[in-house]
């Protein structure tokens, strides 16, 4: 980081960017991609429904929440009609994410010829290594085929049935709106994105797998530079957080950061709070109303310094944001499943998919003033009037900070 510092006087704004995550990652950027946005469930779900009927070898599908409803039992009706055709469908799901729907869901997938993983069961019993309550499998990955891949905040439920603008569904119901971002990915990146999938399932003591072609030959689809960053627990995979703190620190025009729970550690919001002080334009869209109360006021706790310090907090309304993602500096885009609290940086396996290029970052610049018109505006001088109840809220939450 210092080298960079050095050199960076002389870079284009783009290479600056090239330079800091090849350094940080230790791994030259995949070249050769085409990067597409989806915005909320409806486009996310249309385009790996597309993906998954068009399987012809086999499907790889790893999430944290599978859930026993109307998209659940779509999905997992259209992998048993996959399966039944001679595609081999290999699933992880996470014992603690998918508490709430039944064994009998997952065992009609095996009993149907799915390959299925319970990542870290909840009960000690059925643990094949150290059990870790804590250590959750977050991440959000579909291969189809070793050519497209899908990840980004979706899981897979109702939840996610309609669209979060208001302008684009009057109908909508309020528990059906939840705001979210998932990319898919086409071109040699695909790959490293199945490597993490195959590890994962060893890891996890999964059933051997069918022999399959999880590596073809993958050709340029596209201009996007990618860097895909998956973390697991431990002092030697916090790459994805010396990330984004990276990122804040070397930001020379703007952060637009989108963030659902939002339970920043010291560095993390200085490294915000310091940007805003020497005029990077810091916004950040933080949720209306949340699905977790505790985390929801530990992270209105942090809103007085950084307002005092000149960054510049929204919160979305009139839905349940799940979407973690960042646009800076016009170059420097990220989607993924990585929260900005503790939790995620330090307990979970994550997974996020960092894009370089002018192209696809005006995308996502415009989903982000997009969402600015979805969001109020929070000031200092209104939120130092705030009810004591509220500010109560706030302290005791934030005394469980390292757990959230």
């Amino acid at each position: 980081m210092e080298r960079l510092k050095r050199q960076s006087g002389a870079m284009d704004i783009l290479e600056h960017y090239i330079a800091l995550i090849e350094a940080i990652s230790g791994n030259p950027l995949v070249v050769g991609n085409k990067v597409t946005l989806l915005i909320d469930g409806p486009a996310t779900y249309a385009a790996m429904l597309e993906a998954i009927q068009n399987a012809k070898d086999h499907i790889n599908l790893e999430t944290y929440i599978f859930e026993d409803d109307e998209v659940g039992r779509r999905f997992a009706d259209l992998l048993l009609h996959k399966q039944s055709e001679g595609v081999q469908v290999n699933l992880i799901y996470d014992s603690l994410g998918c508490l709430n729907t039944p064994a009998s869901f997952f065992q009609r997938l095996r009993d149907g010829g799915i390959q299925a993983l319970e990542f870290n069961p909840v009960n000690p019993l059925k643990v094949r290594k150290k059990w870790l309550l804590a250590n959750r499998d977050h991440r959000k990955i579909l291969i189809v085929d070793g050519s497209v891949a899908f990840t980004g905040g979706v899981n897979i439920s109702r939840v996610y049935s309609s669209s979060s603008f208001s302008a684009e569904d009057h109908e909508r119901n309020a528990q059906e709106a939840w705001r979210d971002t998932h990319v898919q990915i086409e071109g040699p990146a695909v790959a490293e994105f199945q490597k993490l999938f195959l590890e994962t399932w060893a890891r996890g003591y999964g059933p051997e797998l069918s022999e399959r072609n999880y590596f073809p030959t993958l050709k340029h689809e596209g201009r996007d530079l990618l860097e895909v960053v998956g973390s697991i627990p431990g002092e030697e995979n916090r790459i994805t957080y010396i990330m984004y703190v990276s990122a804040f620190i070397y930001a020379q025009n703007f952060i637009h950061l989108t963030s659902s729970y939002f339970v920043p550690d010291e560095q993390t919001a200085e490294a915000l709070r310091s940007a805003a002080q020497r005029g990077v334009d810091v916004k950040i869209i933080l949720p209306g109303v949340s699905d977790e109360g505790i985390v929801f006021y530990a992270g209105r706790s942090y809103y007085a310094r950084l307002l005092k310090s000149g960054v510049k907090l929204y919160e979305r309304q009139e839905s349940m944001l799940h979407a973690k993602t960042a646009v800076i500096d016009d170059v420097w885009s990220t989607v993924g499943s990585t929260n900005m609290d503790l939790w995620s940086f330090l307990r979970n396996d994550e997974v996020n998919a960092v894009i370089l290029g002018r192209d696809f970052a005006t995308k996502m610049e415009d989903m982000f003033q997009k969402d600015l018109e979805e969001s109020k505006q929070i000031y200092l001088e209104r939120w130092k009037k705030r009810h004591i109840n509220e500010r109560v809220r706030e302290w005791f939450s934030r005394l469980l900070t390292h757990w959230l």
